[in-house]
């Protein structure tokens, strides 16, 4: 930052230094101050601290000494100087001036995805995973996730969370960066148990939709859980609870080797707009969910963590014409949205080293009638089980896993909200030789799958497809 490297500057330098190099120095501050880099307070502490003179002045040199003796000491003090502020060794002087700026409670991180997906066989329609680019005769290498983090505890009562991805979809087939995440923690007591989240989060709506793509094994989250909220985010507001045993039970589960879904609290309500991610309110009826999840630990040392999630709202289905018979024609909606409302559980086995994931969803959603006439709200259902194993050995660290996930209902994000079904196996192993970069490999049987996204919605049967994926972490 402006002010630290300024401020370094100036006091890693030798004291015996000429004056006319404090006038540059103090020039470059002046310049700072006047772009906005730095503030006038800021600039005037700086300057004074700079001014003052020494706490204690080193004792004379001996009468022996020589000019070339004297020379060589103040070389050395300034060499020690500069390798104490190269090594982490801030000086007092802009310890101070950083001292409580918000910016230096801030953290940056994030992690990248490299994927490639290769289609084996199939019948019936062509074979289409909607979060998955990749599975597409036409692509091969994709950067599946660009994702950077920007959080902190910036103040004793706010918390701040951006996540950006630098390669958001944009609607087109075009990618850009994107916004993912942007809220603000308002924390309502000093043990941070009681919350108010506002902004741009995950809704609180199933284990895995908020397992952080870092963390989870399998390629993409199960259709079932996810269709309520693909993208997983959106705008709104919400209340979170939690005690500070169970905050720390969140903490130590949400690494690379547990994979936790993050610290949503145990008890969470609230309201959000409901159209989906980075996408505007249709209706001016915000979705309502509540959420109740809670995560143990066995006297040997084993978690477990069960819960349960709920939501209700209007949905507004983004639509399109349709040609059948003859007939060219856009399905029709109620102009306040159609009923949305669903229910799920959850019941996770932590890998230490077997683990156990289950989920199941059950309600009523948006969906196209036989006739592709109208978009009314019927009933859906589905969920996933996975089985896990976490094992380390002297070549690294490896996490076996197999998924069974099915889903009967539609797709609501989908133009018309065409009928959905979905049942596929996945088998996988994730190999990680250093915790900065993982390598995932994939088997998927499907036996049925809907192409949702292009009229006539058909059924693509008994595909074989690979997946391999390399992640970095920063």
């Amino acid at each position: 930052m402006a002010v630290g490297v300024a401020a370094g500057v100036l006091f890693a330098m030798p004291r015996p230094a000429a004056a006319a190099s404090n006038e540059a120095l103090l020039r470059l501050l002046q310049v700072l101050r006047d772009r906005g880099s730095i503030t006038a307070q800021e600039y005037d502490a700086i300057r004074v601290m700079a001014e003052a003179p020494d706490a204690a002045a080193p004792p004379p040199a001996p009468p022996q000494a020589t000019a070339v003796t004297a020379k060589d000491a103040e070389q050395d003090k300034a060499i020690a100087e500069v390798k104490a502020a190269t090594t982490g060794t801030t000086a007092p002087v802009v310890a101070r001036a950083l001292a409580g700026k918000w910016y230096e409670r801030m953290g940056i991180r994030g992690y990248s995805q490299l994927r490639y997906a290769d289609v084996a066989s199939q019948s019936g329609a062509v074979l289409e995973v909607p979060a998955d680019r990749s599975v597409n005769p036409n692509e091969s290498f994709v950067i599946r996730r660009g994702r950077v983090v920007i959080s902190g505890d910036v103040a004793d009562h706010l918390s701040l969370y951006a996540q950006t991805d630098f390669n958001g979809s944009t609607g087109t087939g075009d990618f850009a960066l994107q916004m993912r995440d942007l809220y603000g923690d308002v924390w309502l007591d000093k043990a941070k148990t009681w919350r108010v989240r506002l902004g741009q989060s995950k809704v609180p709506y199933g284990w895995v939709n908020l397992q952080s793509s870092q963390n989870r094994a399998p390629m993409e989250r199960p259709d079932a859980l996810n269709s309520g909220v693909e993208g997983e985010r959106d705008l709104g507001a919400a209340l979170m609870w939690e005690t500070p045993a169970t905050k720390q039970r969140f903490r130590e589960l949400a690494n690379a080797s547990l994979k936790g879904s993050g610290d949503y609290g145990v008890l969470s309500a609230g309201i959000y707009s409901g159209q989906g991610l980075n996408r505007s309110d249709q209706n001016g009826n915000p979705h309502m969910f509540a959420r109740a999840s809670y995560p143990f630990r066995t006297k040997g040392g084993q978690y477990y963590e069960l819960g349960v999630q709920a939501y209700r709202g209007r949905f507004i289905v983004p639509t399109a014409a349709v040609t059948t018979g003859g007939a060219t024609f856009t399905p029709t909606q109620a102009a306040d949205g159609v009923i949305d409302e669903r229910v799920a559980f959850t019941a996770v086995v932590y890998p230490q080293p077997f683990g156990i994931e289950a989920e199941w969803t059950v309600g009523k959603g948006p969906q196209l009638s036989k006739d592709y006439r109208t978009i009314g709200s019927e009933t859906l259902q589905g969920g996933y089980v996975q089985v896990n194993y976490a094992v380390k050995n002297q070549i690294g660290t490896w996490f076996p896993f197999a998924r069974w996930q099915y889903y009967d209902g539609a797709r609501k994000f989908g133009r018309n909200a065409p009928i959905d079904e979905v049942n596929e196996v996945d088998f996988g192993v994730e190999f990680a030789k250093w915790a900065e970069v993982e390598v995932m490999g994939m088997f998927t049987h499907t036996f049925r799958r809907t192409r949702s996204s292009t009229f006539p919605y058909g059924l693509t049967r008994d595909a074989n497809r690979f997946g391999l994926q390399v992640q970095w972490n920063y």
